[in-house]
């Protein structure tokens, strides 16, 4: 698929009479040559809607910027975005929400959904995804609907995925339903950029610092060892051992090394398959304090994709059934029994807090819903303050993890230093 990428429905702005938008916007102003890259989608009056390339600080920006030429702004995009989502497609991997988006667009600027799956299909180079939109092609033509479609290929389709747009085939508004998707996965992908970022600077100071101590032990201690065995004085027992090891390291360098690059290696391929990052993730959550925050964030997940499906006019037993895979077992296990209490006539407020579902806040949020009837909407306000707070968590977290690391291998590289200067220590005492 071409290279689309993050979605984000913009507030529409009033479009004016002006020149043609020119993909060469980069230029638009002195402060843009440092700036994030951003496609948006805008339309002008009378013609057809076009992608157009801008460099601005933020998305907010963005969207002035084409303001101010008169544009009206229908989508923003994300340059780095839609360069991962690129790859993930040439390497077979279905691009969902690239998918979304691209059907989004051909079916805002008028195709039918036939003619807008044909030109993805078109488009599209040889490879896996190529063969999974002819198939989704073949099936339209024959008559079948979309979400039935859809249901054919659960690996790439999710439930959710299919519920919403089954929904849409009885209103009739594919594109609206196919927006609400896209600012569902959107929010999920944006916390999901946030945990990566936050890990990649402790994963290179562990890296760096694991290097670093192998430098030292395989390199530095056997040189001071040979000089300390040329004095014959007596050594302290721990830098003995030190240098013990140093010198079995040395002796074996190359399969030190070697053993090295190959955890990282392994531990990489692991991070790659989908079962290896899972394992890993369930050993982190072990810990207690992150296993109660991957509950917060997984009750975010399951209240954002209740809102989605009753948004879509999905009833509330079927949606709470449909989203069971988004909560941790013991989530699961409390949802079975919430859903029985609302069988029985139980408030969703009431069923939810009385397993464990929801807080405070959250349950102030759905009795708002429950007495107003914009269940969905509040229900997403709900996601959101769960959001906003693991958010508000991640950053505390990483700031107080990187100085923790930093001091950690400053302890284990100070120990290895100060243990091979120990019998310099000594000589130095005797000699006074």
């Amino acid at each position: 698929m071409s290279p689309t990428a993050e979605f984000r429905p913009a507030a529409q702005v009033p479009a004016s009479p002006v020149s043609a938008p020119s993909a060469a916007l980069s230029a638009a102003s002195p402060a843009a040559t440092a700036a994030r890259r951003f496609r948006l989608q805008v339309r002008q009056p009378g013609k057809a809607a076009e992608w157009v390339e801008l460099a601005a600080a933020s998305e907010a920006d963005a969207i002035l910027h084409a303001a101010g030429r008169g544009w009206q702004v229908l989508a923003l995009q994300a340059a780095q975005v839609a360069e991962r989502q690129a790859r993930a497609a040439r390497a077979g991997a279905f691009p969902l929400l690239l998918f979304s988006q691209e059907l989004l667009a051909l079916l805002e600027a008028g195709l039918n959904l036939t003619e807008a799956i044909a030109t993805l299909h078109a488009k599209e180079g040889p490879g896996a995804v190529r063969d999974r939109l002819a198939a989704v092609l073949q099936a339209l033509r024959e008559g079948r609907n979309l979400s039935d479609v859809l249901e054919d290929h659960p690996q790439d389709f999710p439930d959710v995925y299919v519920a919403t747009v089954r929904a849409s085939e009885r209103t009739g508004d594919l594109p609206h339903a196919l927006a609400r998707y896209i600012a569902y996965q959107l929010q999920f992908d944006g916390i999901s950029k946030k945990l990566v970022s936050a890990a990649i600077y402790p994963v290179m100071l562990l890296v760096v610092g694991g290097f670093v101590t192998l430098f030292l032990l395989g390199y530095v201690v056997p040189r001071f060892s040979a000089v300390y065995e040329s004095s014959g004085r007596d050594l302290p027992g721990l830098s003995l051992m030190l240098l013990a090891f140093g010198k079995l390291i040395h002796a074996h360098w190359q399969a030190a090394v070697a053993g090295a690059f190959a955890a990282l290696a392994g531990l990489g391929w692991a991070l790659s398959r989908p079962a290896g990052r899972g394992w890993l993730v369930n050993q982190v959550l072990k810990v207690p304090v992150l296993a109660r925050r991957a509950d917060d964030f997984r009750l975010a997940r399951f209240f954002r994709a209740v809102s989605l499906l009753l948004a879509s006019g999905i009833a509330l037993p079927r949606a709470l059934g449909m989203v069971t895979g988004l909560l941790s077992p013991a989530q699961q296990q409390a949802l079975r029994a919430a859903r029985l209490a609302i069988d029985h006539g139980q408030p969703l407020s009431q069923a939810l807090r009385e397993h464990g579902l929801s807080g405070a806040v959250a349950d102030s949020f759905i009795r708002v819903g429950e007495r107003s009837g914009q269940m969905a909407e509040m229900l997403e306000r709900t996601a959101r303050f769960h959001d906003e707070d693991f958010g508000r968590w991640v950053d505390w977290a990483s700031r107080l993890l990187e100085p923790v690391l930093m001091a950690v291998i400053g302890l284990i590289v100070g120990t290895v230093v100060v243990l091979m200067y120990m019998p310099i220590f000594d000589l130095a005492g005797s000699l006074q």
